[in-house]
């Protein structure tokens, strides 16, 4: 939806620059065939806030190592992140590589 005009607009899920990241009321940037008024891409921001609905249980004081653990997020993308990070937990994903960025304190 334009936030503008409040005019919806399909998207097909191929113009989507990262869909597994995609959420519903997301704000993304579409970029616009001017002489068709067709959507020609879609682009989320660079990083983007996911709640983790799955993974497994965390180790305390496990901070020094780079090992990383499989996390699905609220949209069902699964990212790899660091043994400390538990279910329910907020984190900073890169849309443009799929990689944890870091935990972020509510």
């Amino acid at each position: 939806m334009d936030n503008t005009t409040f005019e919806q607009m399909s998207v097909a899920e191929n113009l989507i620059d990262a869909p597994q990241f995609l959420k519903e009321g997301q704000e993304v940037s579409i970029a616009i065939n001017t002489e068709t008024e067709q959507p020609v891409s879609v682009e989320l921001p660079d990083k983007i806030v996911m709640l983790v609905t799955y993974t497994e249980p965390g180790l305390k004081g496990d901070t020094a190592t780079r090992t990383l653990k499989p996390a699905t997020v609220e949209t069902g993308a699964t990212v790899s992140v660091p043994l400390f990070v538990n279910e329910g937990e907020l984190i900073r994903v890169n849309t443009k590589t799929g990689e944890y960025v870091e935990r972020v304190k509510e």
